[in-house]
């Protein structure tokens, strides 16, 4: 078997461009063959290798050629020149609804996905149920797809592309019209496939995601790549450019920008000190939300039942829950944690992670001087509140939540009781632009001292 699972030579994709419907008539019919139309490449030459198991991202701006590329290599489209060679099997999320029927139910559209896959009725009645797990559309499955919104489709279709086990999975911003929590699904799934081996194409606009999930990386401009390289270097190109490009669409507006600028400024400053009430514990308050936590909570959840969580909140000063939250603002994280048996020592902790699923930020009760619940006893339920400042860049975040039992003295192995990967998301919204172009996650706090010098004379 080849090692080579895509390889694209002198490929190009040409499209007429006609100025009016009349030309493309006369065109057709003209008896010297004059042309009326104007060649627009939509892929220029493109010639490249991708090996087996590679994850791949594709970046560029609209237009670059990005979903040309992938129809060509789907075989959706043809090639006006140059040959494209894919050996595997393809699974791919280009538009929502493609490969389905409209009249069909979301369980016939599974198998007849299956079968054009080369499945069997067989190994699909062995999918069947792990596909309408994790596409968790509830009682429209059995629906005609004609019926389904644009986020069931995305939810439907990455489900049964991602369980026919392809050699190849191809997404392009498919998954951008999943609600927050589905995405974070998708990227843990596409985590596994491609530790098992898949060759994964991704298009997307977001280039942490890229960078994340990807090891190499294509730059698209014009219908040419022009980079080739880590994902790392071609994102940070990318990134350069799309500087180069808003700082040269700003330039005609400095005023304005710098007032807005230095209004942004006077509004972080405030944020930094603000007065923070921590919000009150009631009984009706710490179960608020509850239903969502649990349906969350359900995937990926690794229990033990000597303890668990019943809640887990995400509230501003007033005592809100909240799901979007502005840069600097402090917040608190509320775990409400219930014993199902008597613990002599129970810690917790919680990690912030990216829509990628990297770890940004954790922290436990071991970082906190060992604050912990001590001589826990059956039954008892106990409210933890952790309050921080939330200084992140502008993106969707989640909270993973997990309490323990240490198994030693120094601390360092635990016993899991409950780990939820996703107890909550939460949108961060920063004031400054230039921020989410540039940096990092996580703005750090530093004490700036800047003293003016002067220099002797020569």
């Amino acid at each position: 078997m080849s090692d080579i699972i895509i390889k694209a030579e002198h490929l190009s994709k040409v499209y007429k461009i006609y100025e009016r419907d009349i030309d493309r008539l006369k065109e057709t019919f003209h008896p010297f063959h004059k042309r009326y139309s104007k060649d627009f490449y939509a892929l220029n030459d493109v010639s490249f290798e991708i090996r087996r198991g590679e994850n791949v991202g594709l970046v560029g701006k609209n237009g670059a050629g990005k979903s040309t590329l992938l129809k060509l290599i789907t075989g959706v489209l043809t090639p006006t020149s140059g040959t494209i060679e894919v050996n595997g099997r393809i699974a791919s999320l280009l538009e929502l609804g493609a490969g389905f029927n409209p009249e069909l139910t979301g369980v016939e559209n599974i198998y007849m996905n299956g079968l054009l896959m080369g499945q069997s009725r067989q190994v699909m009645d062995a999918k069947i149920d792990n596909i309408i797990a994790f596409a968790d559309i509830g009682q429209f499955i059995s629906q005609p797809v004609k019926t389904y919104s644009s986020g069931m489709f995305a939810r439907l279709a990455f489900a049964v592309n991602a369980f026919v086990e392809p050699d190849i999975l191809i997404i392009d911003e498919a998954l951008s019209v999943g609600d927050a929590f589905f995405q974070s699904k998708c990227i843990d799934k596409m985590r596994s496939m491609i530790s098992s081996g898949v060759t994964i194409l991704f298009v997307s606009h977001d280039t942490f995601a890229v960078k994340n999930l990807c090891k190499r990386a294509f730059l698209l401009q014009s219908g040419k790549i022009i980079m080739d390289d880590t994902a790392k270097n071609v994102i940070q190109t990318y990134r350069n450019m799309m500087v180069a490009a808003h700082h040269d669409d700003e330039t005609s507006n400095a005023a304005d920008t710098l007032e807005d600028f230095l209004a942004r400024i006077k509004n972080y400053q405030q944020n930094q000190h603000d007065d923070f009430t921590p919000p009150k514990i009631t009984a009706e308050n710490i179960l608020r939300g509850k239903d969502i936590f649990d349906k969350n909570a359900a995937y990926n959840r690794t229990q033990n039942g000597r303890a668990n969580f019943l809640n887990v909140q995400l509230l501003n000063s007033h005592g809100e829950s909240i799901s979007e939250v502005a840069f600097a603002q402090t917040v608190v994280l509320r775990m409400v944690v219930k014993l199902n048996e008597n613990i002599p020592l129970l810690g917790m902790g919680y990690h912030i992670r990216n829509s990628t699923g990297i770890d940004l930020i954790y922290t436990d009760s071991r970082f906190n001087g060992m604050k912990a619940i001590f001589n826990g006893k059956r039954g008892e339920v106990y409210i933890i509140d952790w309050q921080f400042k939330v200084t992140l860049r502008q993106e969707l975040y989640d909270i993973a939540c997990v309490i323990s039992i240490p198994t030693d003295e120094s601390m360092t192995a635990a016993d899991i009781c409950d780990f939820v990967p996703c107890a909550l998301q939460f949108n961060a919204v920063s004031p400054n632009p230039y921020m989410n172009l540039l940096g990092g996650y996580v703005n750090w706090h530093n004490d700036l001292t800047i003293t003016k010098f002067l220099a002797t004379k020569e």
